[in-house]
């Protein structure tokens, strides 16, 4: 008896088209799950500025509600509120990034004892720090978060240098 071997098998357009989608399923989940768990290096850094937000705000928030209230109470009320709408920009972009709530370094203590009643001066010294914090990190960053970061520098820059600037002081 001769044995006359088969003709290979016929492979569809259908069959090749499912495969290269199978494997294209298996890469992107062997990629999802075997991923580093480690946070990319702009999470500290924003986490950084986020910190430096929220700080800012409070400082600002209590300079306004001083007894008695400054001159610049109602501008040190409007930092107090764009830091904190900083912070949360900084946070939903955190959330974004790493999808989870944004992590914060700094941690919130109620024991501490109230330090010496904050002044425009604490806060444009903040400020200043902050702005320049920003836009050093805008410098670093593309897109969305460098926009993010050189508003938040330009806000801050404002902020120390108009909006606190005490009346009859130099510019």
């Amino acid at each position: 008896m001769l044995h006359v071997p088969s003709p290979p098998p016929t492979v569809s357009r259908r069959r090749v088209l499912f495969g290269a989608a199978a494997l294209a399923l298996l890469g992107s989940t062997t990629a999802a799950c075997g991923g580093s768990s480690q946070p990319p290096p702009e999470v500290d850094e924003l986490t950084a500025q986020l910190d430096r937000a929220r700080a800012d705000s409070q400082l600002a928030a209590d300079a306004a509600a001083a007894t008695p209230p400054p001159p610049t109470a109602p501008a040190l009320t409007a930092v107090a509120s764009e830091r904190s709408a900083h912070a949360q920009a900084l946070s939903d972009e955190l959330v974004r990034m790493i999808g989870t709530v944004a992590p914060t370094t700094t941690a919130a203590s109620t024991a501490a004892p109230p330090a010496a009643a904050s002044t425009a001066q604490d806060v444009i010294a903040a400020l200043r720090q902050s702005a320049d914090s920003a836009a050093q990190l805008a410098a670093k960053q593309s897109g969305y978060r460098a926009g993010l970061l050189g508003s938040i520098a330009a806000s801050c820059t404002a902020a120390y240098t108009v909006a606190l600037v005490p009346p009859g002081a130099p510019q």
